[in-house]
């Protein structure tokens, strides 16, 4: 067990203070039996070292010989629904954490055999090698120090959608097939409607899953503010600032946006389009827009291309293009806190140690891990006052 964290002990991990906690999040439960179980699953986490099987959690909830089986029909047959309880987990969390970003991360958990749901064969760049197993696309509030899981996809490839797999995973008729990043795009709209949350700017570095200029536009269309890591490669239309005045015009939510005319730009890659920009600090900038289609109600958007001195291979994108470059390149660094904690689920909470083959199952799974998690972070941390301004800095 990682030392990072002490035991849940005293005030932050006593028993009243984790019920307190499971009767919060896991209120939409119905059952008694159901929040008593997603209690012993919680404490399980918490506590026991090493591999986090469901006979390990369960031994260590109760001597009882049938504990192990009921457990297990908790996490991967019982019917109950994981979206309401991450909603209230995301509430619970932003009122704690009070976040300045919500940031996306995938991970690719090894898999032996073919059964596991949503199980493929697909290259991991940081290992460098091809890997049997399932890819999930998580979403996390972050305050730039801690950052804490809320939301899951699971990543279904194209041969999942089949009938008699979707019978078998007990896959719902609504789960699609979709890239990555859309994954990412459905849980961001799904946490910005969620009742009683301020929406903060989301970031992700998900340069690796084209066509990343899809999740662009579909956050303009939204009017999702976003700081996203894209390919050197991507087509945009670079915008000569110097040559063009820049204007303020209503927008259709009567909002105003930068808008400026089109024949001030020219076609390049992003990486090009840096060099013909400014120099940022030690860094390059330059403002830009996506070669969408023409008669998209976004086409005339400016966006920002910005490169950080830390880091200049790293090319970002951005409609947050009256913030200052300084504040822009903090909310990039809300990626490091995100990484550590998907380091801290899979060796700490048993990200990779999940045994079952159902959709249903896998949902469950990520979600009590996801509470487990914000309790051991955020237990303890007084209630923080809504921000009117998330995303800059104090």
């Amino acid at each position: 067990m990682s030392l990072l964290y002490p035991p849940p002990v005293g005030r932050y991990g006593s028993v009243d203070h984790l019920s307190a906690f499971t009767d919060t999040v896991f209120a939409h439960l119905q059952r008694a039996d159901q929040r008593r179980w997603g209690h012993a699953y919680l404490q399980g986490l918490l506590t026991v070292p090493g591999k986090k099987t469901v006979r390990r959690l369960a031994a260590a909830s109760t001597a009882s010989p049938t504990a192990f089986q009921s457990l297990q029909q908790f996490v991967n047959s019982s019917p109950w629904e994981w979206e309401p309880v991450r909603g209230e987990l995301a509430r619970w969390s932003d009122a704690r954490l009070s976040p300045r970003a919500w940031t996306v991360s995938t991970t690719v958990a090894a898999k032996r055999g073919d059964h596991s749901c949503g199980v493929h064969r697909r290259f991991v760049p940081h290992l460098g090698q091809h890997v049997n197993g399932q890819m999930s696309v998580g979403l996390f509030m972050s305050d730039g120090t801690a950052a804490v899981p809320v939301d899951w996809r699971l990543h279904l490839p194209e041969r999942w959608t089949h009938p008699h797999l979707r019978r078998r995973a007990r896959i719902p008729g609504d789960a699609r097939s979709l890239p990555p990043w859309a994954d990412a795009l459905e849980m961001a709209d799904r946490l910005r409607r969620c009742h009683g949350l301020t929406p903060a700017p989301l970031v992700a570095d998900m340069s690796g899953t084209r066509p990343t200029a899809d999740l662009a536009c579909a956050l303009l269309r939204q009017r999702n503010e976003f700081v996203i890591a894209v390919p050197p490669a991507l087509p945009v239309m670079a915008v000569d600032a110097s040559a063009t005045a820049l204007a303020q015009l209503p927008s259709s939510d009567g909002r105003r946006t930068l808008m400026l005319s089109p024949s001030a730009s020219a076609v390049l890659h992003a990486r090009g389009a840096l060099r013909h920009g400014q120099r940022a600090g030690r860094g390059l900038t330059c403002l830009a827009r996506l070669p969408v289609p023409t008669g998209g109600a976004w086409r005339q958007g400016v966006l920002r291309l910005f490169t950080d001195p830390r880091q200049p291979e790293r090319i970002w994108l951005t409609n947050m293009v009256r913030h200052r470059l300084s504040d822009l390149r903090l909310l990039t660094e809300h990626l490091v806190p995100t990484a550590e904690c998907v380091r801290e689920l899979e060796e700490d909470f048993g990200l990779l140690d999940f045994e079952g083959r159902s959709y249903p199952g896998w949902h469950h799974f990520m979600t009590l891990m996801s509470a487990a998690h914000a309790y051991r972070r955020l237990a303890g941390t007084p209630l923080r006052p809504s921000r009117a301004l998330r995303g800059v800095p104090a």
